[in-house]
């Protein structure tokens, strides 16, 4: 197989095969992988969950991941915040002419890892392949489909006065990394994308408790942006602890530097979950005992007063409005 992508891999002959085979069903490999036109598959039991994603990450690969383990995650956790289990998941590629091969095998090979962590199949896929400049390297969408779990009701307009507000750990990390990673500023710290794969968390507190009301994944936008749409959605305000925030030192220093709120830099494998005050600390305790939520903590509570609007109790006990975020803090992060 040639280097780089040319045009020929995306026009249908045999350079498309062999990609195909070469890469994308070396490591997709699966009894539900299919060279049809369509995957055919059993549908789930009973309730089902579907999602899409598109991925244009810059740069394609960051301390912590890359573009394609990133697709995978992205659309595992949508699923997981319906209380869905992963099924299957198709995806597509586009990419530029001139593209390393040997790179998109090592992001496929990543795809195929995170997939087999969480347990969910890649049944079929597409390839374009786009001329130089056409494309930043490379872009994937990915669209799952999962089963929830019985009695699992979780949405965004679900958040009732009196929840508490978890967050599955310390905030910031990825839209840091990838501001990091640019090198625009000239710094320097050890600020590692928390990309992660979280159905198995999310698995393990609705056994531990079915009274979840609402869990949502803090991508772009961050942590503040998720808490403003929640709000909204369930016309309830939201109280945050300031000292109850967990943001690493590295992410704290570069957003005091840069003059960033960390509530505002992106995620991708933290979760926000509304439930009950009572049912706090068992979800707690059951995030720190799982891979990638050791960090759970709880930072804020559901009120019925002010609407729509998130506050701050900051660290000298003065109550403050969070400002509504506008604009686009950091483009491409995911």
């Amino acid at each position: 197989m040639e280097k780089t992508i040319t045009l020929a891999h995306g026009a249908g002959g045999k350079q498309t095969s062999d990609l195909i085979g070469g890469i994308f069903k070396k490591y997709f490999d699966s009894p539900y992988l299919t060279e049809d036109d369509a995957a055919v598959l059993t549908p789930p039991a009973g309730r089902m969950a579907m999602s899409t994603d598109g991925f244009i990450v810059s740069p394609a690969e960051f301390p912590g991941g890359n573009i394609g383990k990133l697709s995978i995650c992205g659309t595992v956790n949508d699923l997981a915040c319906m209380g869905a289990k992963p099924l299957y998941i198709s995806c597509a590629f586009v990419i530029e002419e001139g593209f390393p091969v040997d790179k998109l095998e090592m992001i496929t090979a990543s795809m195929a890892a995170t997939a087999a962590e969480v347990g969910v199949h890649m049944v079929s896929g597409d390839t374009k392949v786009a001329g130089k400049g056409q494309v930043d390297g490379v872009f994937i969408t990915t669209t799952g489909v999962g089963e929830i779990m019985e009695g699992a009701e979780l949405g965004g307009a679900c958040a009732k006065a009196g929840d508490a507000v978890i967050v599955t750990g310390d905030i910031g990390r990825h839209g840091c990394t990838i501001l990091l990673e640019r090198d625009r500023y000239g710094m320097e710290a050890a600020v590692t994308s928390d990309c992660a794969p979280l159905w198995e968390p999310v698995r393990r507190v609705l056994e531990e408790t079915r009274d979840v009301h609402v869990i949502r994944d803090a991508t772009r936008g961050g942590v503040g942006t998720v808490l403003y749409e929640i709000a909204g959605q369930s016309n309830v305000g939201v109280r945050l602890n300031a000292e109850s925030i967990p943001v690493s030192g590295d992410v704290a220093g570069v957003c005091g530097m840069l003059g960033l709120e960390p509530l505002y830099l992106a995620c991708e494998g933290r979760l926000v979950i509304f439930a009950p005050k009572d049912k706090a600390e068992a979800i707690v305790r059951t995030l720190r005992s799982c891979k990638y939520t050791e960090g759970a903590a709880v930072i804020g509570e559901v009120t019925a007063d002010m609407e729509g609007r998130v506050t701050m109790v900051t660290e000298i006990g003065t109550e403050a409005l969070l400002p509504q975020p506008t604009g686009e803090l950091l483009p491409r992060i995911c």
